[in-house]
């Protein structure tokens, strides 16, 4: 039976984070708040725990899972080469709405699906869900929802979909932003946008020096 457990209330949110960060822990699935949509997540390195993710979305490792971080240092050892591209983004966007594709570091145990030696990465502004990433390390984390159904903007919505396939629910209220984050992939030389959302491709190529059309592609 799934866990609601309810971080809103700062004297809730000790005991909401320790049921959470025990079922990761314990290779079970989490629902967490973010900034912009509801995530369904697991400890990135348990590799039978990312299987049930995937599973409970209903997908396949064509579609590989996403990470989360909750901070700028513990992302430098997860990539092969931390590019002057990627910290221009880091400190710019993180925390945020920006996930980025790089490649990962090669000695790695984890398998987040078919990822071609890349890893999406991403840390988000929400203080759940920062607090349980102190606590846990990074997360395989993707969005709270059946594949091919809306993203989860709140607890309730992530229950109704995924149902006792979580182990513990843990509300942090509303999602903010309430739009997945924009991609840009940084592994295959001039940085790309793969998906627009939370963060405008405008500023994203303000930073890197570009045009919001090179950035998408366009020219």
């Amino acid at each position: 039976m799934a866990q609601h457990v309810d971080a809103r209330d700062p004297h809730d949110r000790s005991a909401a984070l320790t049921a959470a960060t025990n079922a990761v822990k314990g290779g079970r699935l989490v629902v967490l708040p973010t900034d912009t949509v509801y995530g369904i997540g697991c400890d990135a390195f348990d590799n039978h725990a990312v299987e049930a993710l995937l599973r409970a979305k209903n997908r396949g490792p064509d579609m590989p899972v996403p990470v989360l971080v909750g901070s700028w240092v513990t992302v430098q050892g997860l990539v092969r080469d931390y590019t002057y591209h990627m910290r221009l983004l880091v400190e710019a966007f993180w925390p945020g709405g920006l996930s980025v594709v790089v490649h990962q570091a090669p000695s790695l145990p984890w398998n987040l699906g078919d990822t071609r030696g890349t890893v999406m990465l991403r840390m988000p502004m929400h203080p759940v869900a920062l607090e349980l990433l102190e606590q846990t390390g990074p997360m395989a984390v993707s969005s709270a929802n059946i594949s091919g159904q809306p993203p989860a903007l709140n607890v309730e919505q992530a229950s109704e979909q995924l149902g006792n396939n979580v182990a513990v629910y843990l509300d942090g209220g509303q999602a903010t932003i309430g739009e997945a984050s924009t991609i840009v992939d940084l592994s295959s030389g001039s940085p790309r946008i793969l998906r627009e959302g939370a963060t405008s491709a405008e500023k994203i190529a303000k930073v890197l020096g570009m045009s919001a059309a090179q950035l998408r592609g366009q020219i």
